[in-house]
Formats: C-alpha cells, sequence, structure tokens
C-alpha cells in the first residue's frame, strides 16, 4: 500500500477476494458459447482466454526460475531477501491479467476491425515494434518521472517501490489508477494497428508476451543478460535493459527510469553511473556455498505448490488440502514427471543466520516412494549424493530432514557417517532438540502421559525422559511397551512405564501409526502432543492439537518467506533448528545413528541463540 493513497487505488473487485476470477466467466462462456455452437468463427477473439492462460503460466515460469536462481547465488545482484509482508503485498499479480482481460473482451466486441484478425501480418508487427519503440518507450519515461514526483509518489507508485528487492511479479504490483494509465500506453500499438487494418492474432500475442518477457526479466533479481550479446552489437544497451539495471532503480530511485530501453536515460540524463559496474560484478558473482543445509524430500503431488519454487502466495501458508488443487491435476501430474526425469537434488530457498549461510535443499522423492522397499536404494543414493555434494562445497553441517533420517532407510543417518569415516560435513538428525521440544510441551501439571504411535529414537528418548522425571507413561499396546521396557535395559526408571489400555489421560504423545480410532478414545479436552515430524490428522473439536517439535524463528533470520510443510510463518522444525544450532555452536560431532546430543544442552544452546518454543494449546481449539 502505498504510504497516503489516492483514489482508485484498490481494485473494483477486491471484496470478491479469492473468487475475483469469476468476473471473467461470463465472457469466456459466451465467446466459447458464439465460436462452438452458433458458428461465428472468430478465432482472435476466441484465443483471448488461451492468451490470458499463457500469460499467467509465463509469470510463473519467471517467479520459480528466480526463486531458484536466487537460492543458489550465481549473479545475484542484492543480497538481501524478502520477507512475508512483500509476499502478501504481490500476491495478487494476477488482478493485471483480469483487467487487461476485459479490455480486450470489451475490445473485441466495440472497436471496429477488432474482431475476426487474421493469424498473421508481418506489416502488423512490424509497425508494433515502432510505434513501441517510439511513442511508448517516450512516453512512459515521462510518466514514469512524472510518478516520482513526491505528490503521485506517496499515493501510488510508492506502492511498488515498497519491494527493494524484486521478484518478476514485482512488476505488475501497481494501484488500479497507475494500470489504467500503463493499459492505456501499451494499448497505443495495438489500437494504431487495428485501425489501420493490420493488426493479426500474432501482432497482439506477440506484444503481449513481449511486455510480460521484459517486465519479469527486468525485476529478477539475478543477472542473466551475457556479455557478448552486448559485445557483437554494442548499441543494444541503448535498446535493451537488464535487471541489474531496473535493479538500481528501486535502491536509488532518481535513476534508470527507462521502461525496457535505456536510450531516453542516456538521453536525458537520469543513468545511473554504476550501471555497467554493478552488471559486470554480478555477471561474474559466483554460486554461493552455504554453511548448513537441511535435506527434505516432496511430500504429496501437490505438495510441490507450496515448495518456495511453486506458488509463491501458497507456500507463504502452511500446507494444506485444498480443493481447487484437485483441478490441477494435469499440472500436478506434469510436474511429478518433470522431477523423476530430473532426477536430483535442487535449492529451493537460501536464509541467512548472523554469519551463516543457511540453504534448503529438496530430493525429488515423495511420501508414498520412501514407504516403498524398492525405491530404498535410489533415495539412499540421491542422500549420499547430497552429503557428499555438501562436503565438496564446504557445508559444515547437513541436517536430515522428513523421511530422510529413517530408521529403515539408513539408520538415522548412520549409513552415510560409517561409509564415509572422514567426512568433515557432520550429519545431524536433530533428534535431541526434537526430544527437548516434546518434553517443554508437556504441560507442568502433567503427571500421567500416553504414548501412541511408533516406536522411534525420538519416541524412546521422550518416554525415558518422562520417566526419569517422575512422569509415568502408559503404553496401551503390549508390543510398543517390550520395546520401551527393552530399551531402557535395567534402569529403575522404566517402573514409570506401565501397560495400560486406559484411555483417560489427558496428555497423549502420539505419532506415526496412531490410528483415527485411537483418537476416538481420548476423552473430552485432550492434549495431543506429536513426536514425529507428520501431524496426526485433526478428528475431535473437542481436544486439543499442538505442533510437531518446532520452535519460532528469531527475527534475526532473514529472507524468511515461505512456510515449512505444514508449520506456521517463521517457525522451524526441530529437526532443521538442531541443524542450525550445531553450526552455531561449533560441534565437532555428528548427531545420528543411535546417538543423541545431550538434551538439555541443546535446548538452551538454542533458547540463548533466539529461538522460541512454541506455546503449548490448552486455550483455543482447531
Amino acid at each position: 500500500m502505498a504510504s497516503r493513497p489516492g483514489i482508485l487505488t484498490d481494485w473494483p473487485w477486491k471484496r470478491l477476494g479469492s473468487f475475483k476470477h469469476v468476473i471473467l466467466v461470463p465472457w469466456v462462456v459466451q465467446n466459447i458459447y458464439s465460436f462452438m455452437v452458433k458458428d461465428e468463427k472468430d478465432l482472435s477473439s476466441f484465443l483471448i482466454f488461451p492468451i490470458l492462460l499463457w500469460r499467467a503460466l509465463h509469470n510463473q515460469l519467471w517467479i520459480s526460475l528466480s526463486r531458484y536462481r536466487t537460492a543458489k547465488g550465481n549473479n545475484r545482484i542484492i543480497d538481501r531477501g524478502i520477507e512475508f509482508d512483500q509476499v502478501d503485498r504481490e500476491s495478487s499479480w494476477d488482478d493485471q491479467i483480469l483487467f487487461n482481460g476485459i479490455l480486450m473482451y470489451v475490445g473485441s466486441k466495440t472497436i471496429p476491425g477488432a474482431s475476426h484478425l487474421p493469424m498473421w501480418r508481418l506489416d502488423g508487427v512490424i509497425l508494433t515494434a515502432l510505434i513501441h519503440m517510439g511513442p511508448v518507450e517516450f512516453l512512459y519515461y515521462w510518466l514514469h518521472r512524472l510518478l516520482h514526483h513526491h505528490y503521485l509518489y506517496s499515493r501510488y507508485h510508492s506502492h511498488h517501490h515498497s519491494s527493494i528487492v524484486t521478484e518478476p511479479i514485482t512488476s505488475v504490483i501497481h494501484p488500479f489508477a497507475e494500470h489504467i494509465s500503463y493499459s492505456t500506453l501499451f494499448a497505443i500499438p495495438l489500437i494504431t494497428t487495428v485501425t489501420t487494418g493490420t493488426a493479426s492474432a500474432a501482432s497482439l500475442a506477440g506484444y503481449i508476451t513481449y511486455i510480460d518477457l521484459m517486465n519479469n526479466m527486468g525485476h529478477c533479481n539475478f543477472e542473466l543478460i551475457p556479455k557478448w550479446l552486448f559485445t557483437i552489437f554494442p548499441p543494444l544497451k541503448y535498446l535493451m535493459y537488464t535487471p541489474s539495471f531496473h535493479s538500481l532503480h528501486h535502491t536509488q530511485f532518481r535513476t534508470n527510469y527507462s521502461l525496457f530501453m535505456p536510450i531516453y536515460d542516456y538521453i536525458y540524463g537520469t543513468m545511473d553511473t554504476s550501471s555497467d559496474t554493478l552488471y559486470e560484478n554480478s555477471l561474474r558473482r559466483p554460486e554461493e556455498a552455504p554453511d548448513v543445509v537441511h535435506l527434505t524430500h516432496l511430500t504429496t503431488p501437490d505438495s510441490i505448490y507450496h515448495l518456495r519454487l511453486g506458488l509463491a502466495h501458497m507456500a507463504s501458508t502452511p500446507q494444506k488440502s485444498k480443493w481447487y488443487l484437485w483441478l490441477m491435476w494435469p499440472v500436478t501430474m506434469w510436474t511429478m514427471m518433470l522431477t523423476w526425469i530430473y532426477g536430483r537434488t535442487f535449492v529451493v530457498e537460501r536464509n541467512r543466520f548472523h554469519k551463516l549461510r543457511l540453504q534448503t535443499w529438496t530430493i525429488p522423492k515423495y511420501n508414498v516412494q520412501y514407504n516403498l522397499q524398492w525405491q530404498k536404494v535410489s533415495i539412499n543414493a540421491l542422500i549420499e549424493e547430497a552429503v557428499l555434494e555438501a562436503e565438496e562445497k564446504g557445508v559444515k553441517v547437513l541436517s536430515l530432514g522428513l523421511l530422510n533420517q529413517g530408521e529403515d532407510l539408513n539408520r538415522y543417518g548412520e549409513l552415510y557417517v560409517q561409509k564415509y569415516p572422514r567426512l568433515k560435513t557432520k550429519v545431524v538428525d536433530g533428534s535431541s532438540l526434537a526430544v527437548a521440544a516434546v518434553l517443554n510441551s508437556i504441560p507442568k501439571t502433567a503427571t500421567q502421559v500416553l504414548h501412541r504411535g511408533n516406536i522411534s529414537k525420538v519416541a524412546s528418548a521422550v518416554v525415558l525422559n518422562l520417566c526419569q522425571r517422575g512422569i509415568q507413561v502408559a503404553v496401551p499396546s503390549e508390543d510398543d511397551y517390550k520395546k520401551l521396557k527393552k530399551s531402557f535395559g535395567i534402569r529403575s526408571d522404566r517402573n514409570n512405564l506401565i501397560l495400560s489400555k486406559s484411555y483417560s489421560i489427558k496428555t497423549w504423545l502420539v505419532g506415526d501409526g496412531v490410528k483415527e480410532e485411537d483418537q476416538k478414545k481420548a476423552a473430552e479436552g485432550t492434549l495431543f502432543i506429536p513426536f514425529s515430524q507428520f501431524p496426526p490428522k485433526k478428528l475431535r473439536r473437542d481436544c486439543f492439537y499442538h505442533s510437531i517439535p518446532a520452535m519460532a524463528a528469531p527475527a534475526s533470520l532473514e529472507n524468511v518467506d515461505s512456510c515449512e510443510n505444514w508449520l506456521p510463518r517463521r517457525v522451524m522444525s526441530a529437526w532443521r533448528v538442531g541443524g542450525i544450532v550445531h553450526a552455531l555452536e561449533g560441534w565437532d560431532e555428528h548427531e545420528c545413528g543411535y546417538t543423541m546430543s545431550d538434551i538439555d544442552k541443546v535446548w538452551q544452546a538454542s533458547i540463548q541463540h533466539g529461538f522460541k518454543p512454541l506455546a503449548v494449546a490448552t486455550h483455543s481449539k482447531f
């Protein structure tokens, strides 16, 4: 929002929220009906909707590419990150597509010669290019300078400049009034070709695609225009801008006003003198070497949309199933095929915490594949490759997230440490902090807890520590009871471990394997505390569900603009935090296999570094 919003700041359909797309339905339906039923073969008007879909896909491809490249770090222009406020501000990037769609439908019905266009006319393409290079670029330059006058800037254009570090979609984040002026400007070539009878579907679609291409490219936070282009054709620097050129406009504000062609900045003396230097420095910038890597994987088929490389706004909210994702199953299947073909670990996120450079790497495998015996060899190979790549890059700590640390898969990561005993990168499963998070989630007044779920390294350690503290742990399953008792050895603490079929205890420890019928047996007001990486399904509205082991990130953790799976904003799983703390403290040992770091020491270290425990959910229900 601008510092002093002026009139026509909000889009007319703002109150419709996520249902805003219905405004296009009458136009689309009428066009399809006319083309398919009434036999009005106006192909150029029929193609308006596919063009709008192409624009949305085109923008999304740029978003994904930009976020991938800035996460890797090579050719990055600005080191600063983005936060959730920018993601929220830029979540309405498709408003301009809706607006332009309405204009195109209205224009095709009302402007003489705007319908029944031919597919191609060379003279129309040439005329469109010439008008853009002349009047459009010239008028935009002076309009842009006018928008930087304090009166208009404070009421309109400051909204766009709220994003110092830009992403492709930043290019279209403007108040409604600004979009009216831009649409009027970009309509000049289109209306001119229509009135002169030289318009075609190709010139229309091509010009719109060109504008989207240059807008998205110019707002990337990495440099991608190779230097050899300017070497073989030096005048090109006056005809095509670069991401670093426009980045300076967002950091300096009073230079580099041009739309796509810097020639007018050269003519009127507003060219930033550091443009060439920033361009060359950005091109030379190598890929960033992280200090800490968190190795995770895809979960469900639609989890690809929740990745930071996926749908930006969806990635900024906790992952949960949404009905409209079922409508996107063709795209989902295509992304699954793409990850299968790519078949390599990829970078999805970068953060900075004090002097540590953090990255999140994702293995292109889904939950269901981790449960297939014949997939374990290929999954372990991918994890091993990631460990060796981290070693080669000088990574201090690699933490294993989700199912990458399965006991049946690799014995909680011990497999790699045994295979490479001279490994300098410390492999951390984060189990000690996960145990500490669970222990600190149990109400202080609790004297009994009930355990339900698969026995794991974390589950055994939690139960042992509770028994040592004098808290009685009831286990309904006889098999689980025997396994836990055996793990205690000859400790006297095992007397606090009891086999009980009673479900009246109000504090439950739940993990993978807890069944729906188990939850149904719980008493009203029961608190479910997960000890696993995956949250239980919330079935009871009369009970309380705590988060999986996790901690709130300190404010000094930078570039946090997406949620970690199903966790809230700026909350990180204990397994991920454990790796960060391990690096901050400089601990020189692995935490994997059946060994575990000192629980109290790890917990205190995480608190000292600013991570905060999550409040126990005893006052509200889901």
